[in-house]
């Protein structure tokens, strides 16, 4: 049998335990027809072969993000004003400004600040004011935890003196208890809801844009972590025109004011509608508590700094057992974002009172980010074949942690932070993404963060974070690869090229199994195929 595509002259690694090296590839209708030898698989091209000649570099399965906000992030970096860089009020104010003169949108919208440098005291309503100060203007912080609007957006929505927090949700009040204009968690689904409506169709150049994004870093697959009907109506139509260029899972949210019975069979009807072969929902989303930088972190002793406290679990904690024991038993995977060790501890008690009801079954439910972990929770994992979804770009020197997470956690609390050594070690089973656009989706300075657990060294030589929680080269392709496809239920067709597995292979500008570990962030993706065909190209390749 000939092939349509063969790549050779490449270092090839499968990420096949039998055969885990090879120097090219054969592809036939999208799938891996054989790996071997250069010789051998030209060995299977005619004259209508394309050749695609990797000069020695390196070759690896497509990379899989799974944990990433397509959709959304897409239509918010494609379209918003992009505050990712802003350090200050002034450049905040600036970028808002700019945007603001070129927009003839009826309300202003940015994304991306970070909420380690604004904060509740100094991002209001007024500080937006003197940016925008003809219209309506949202903001919405890289965490999606908090939000920030100026005086004519409180206008538009209602946001007034003596308006009651929603549920799971707070209205930043000033001395005189009134708005400040800053939101977290929930109170920005309430705003959201009385804003001027984004159309399907702006969602679904939200996706192209982040696809594309996607591809160009060499993703080929991704696991949406919060879908509503919205999101699977917009991938649904996509994947139906044959204009999606990676495989999307996805995972739909679960609200706590939903009854089990309730959510089950919303959740269900969802899963029955979408089980195609580049789209499906095959997961439930838990949020059981939000983030430190907003106190709304979940923690199991309280806060350590003065002015201590706690948040409440958002989900009742034999709410949790209840609900996980209904999805479980309905086959679904359960994803659960636990940032605090008090969540993380409820997400795991969730989890084995569904194996004690239900038994074991190879689900490799997700607990997401795990920034917080007590020690005795490390082995449970393992146990309950839990996975470990981390972001490790996040577990190094910088304000959201030096100046903010660590106080409240205290010394004792703050050895265990991000503390993937541990959890790899007790035998966790774990994947690496992004959260994007939390922060970037580029995979190659996660995976260098997570291997020196220090900012890159363009940044300047800061301290290393926790260097007792390093993780190796190996890991990091294993996390991107084939535990990612394990993770997003994508095994048997996807995570390694092995022949019959769909062709998703991207060629690198290096190899970063040997290059200089600080130069791992600064790889270009020069190639990616998906299902055989180019989906990025760079010189050599385009």
């Amino acid at each position: 049998m000939s092939a349509d595509t063969i790549i050779i002259n490449g270092n090839v690694v499968t990420m096949e335990a039998i055969a885990p090296r090879a120097e090219a590839i054969a592809i036939r209708d999208g799938r891996i027809l054989r790996v071997g030898s250069t010789a051998d698989i030209r060995t299977l091209a005619t004259r209508s072969t394309r050749v695609i000649d990797a000069g020695g570099r390196l070759v690896l399965p497509g990379f899989q993000d799974t944990h990433i906000h397509l959709q959304d992030s897409g239509n918010n970096y494609g379209s918003n004003a992009v505050l990712d860089d802003c350090r200050s009020v002034a450049e905040l104010q600036a970028v808002l400004s700019a945007f603001a003169k070129k927009s003839s949108a009826p309300w202003v919208r940015g994304v991306g600040w970070y909420t380690g440098i604004f904060t509740d005291s100094n991002l209001t309503r007024q500080v937006l004011d003197a940016a925008v100060p003809d219209r309506p203007c949202y903001i919405l912080a890289s965490d999606g935890h908090n939000a920030c609007m100026n005086s004519k957006a409180c206008d538009a929505v209602g946001l007034v003196k003596g308006l009651p927090d929603p549920p799971n949700g707070h209205f930043v009040l000033d001395a005189g208890g009134v708005p400040t204009g800053m939101l977290h968690e929930d109170a920005i689904d309430w705003v959201m809801a009385r804003m001027p409506a984004i159309t399907e169709e702006e969602f679904a150049d939200g996706v192209r844009f982040g696809q594309a994004l996607c591809n160009r870093h060499g993703i080929t697959g991704v696991l949406d972590a919060s879908v509503n009907a919205r999101h699977a109506r917009v991938y649904q139509r996509l994947m139906d025109q044959d204009a999606l260029t990676l495989r999307v899972a996805a995972t739909a949210k679960v609200e706590p004011h939903e009854a089990t019975k309730e959510a089950l069979e919303r959740v269900k009807a969802l899963r029955e509608g979408c089980r195609g072969d580049l789209f499906k929902i095959h997961s439930a989303k838990f949020f059981l508590d939000g983030v430190l930088e907003n106190r709304t972190g979940t923690m199991l002793a309280p806060y350590s700094d003065a002015i201590g406290g706690n948040a409440p679990l958002m989900f009742g904690h034999n709410q949790v057992k209840d609900l996980f024991t209904a999805f479980d038993a309905a086959r679904f995977q359960i994803h659960v974002h636990v940032i605090g060790d008090g969540a993380l501890r409820a997400a795991l008690d969730g989890l084995q009172a569904a194996r004690e009801v239900n038994g074991a079954w190879p689900s490799l439910h997700q607990l997401a980010h795990v920034q917080c972990l007590d020690p005795a929770d490390a082995p449970r994992f393992r146990e309950l074949g839990a996975m470990a979804n981390i972001q490790p770009l996040w577990a190094r020197h910088e304000p959201s942690v030096t100046d903010v997470a660590l106080p409240m956690v205290g010394e004792e609390r703050g050895k265990w932070m991000y503390a993937f050594r541990n959890l790899i070690d007790a035998g966790a089973p774990f994947c690496l993404s992004s959260d994007w656009g939390v922060s970037t989706l580029n995979p190659f300075p996660i995976m260098e963060t997570a291997i020196t657990r220090q900012p890159p060294r363009k940044n300047g030589n800061h301290p290393v974070f926790l260097p007792e929680q390093r993780m190796t080269r190996e890991e990091c392709v294993r996390g991107y690869t084939i535990n990612a496809a394990a993770a997003a239920w994508w095994s048997e067709d996807t995570g390694s090229l092995s022949p019959g597995k769909s062709a998703d292979v991207i060629i690198l500008d290096r190899d970063i199994f040997t290059c200089d570990v600080y130069d791992i962030g600064d790889t270009e993706v020069l190639l990616t195929l998906f299902r055989g065909q180019p989906v990025h190209a760079a010189s050599p390749f385009s």
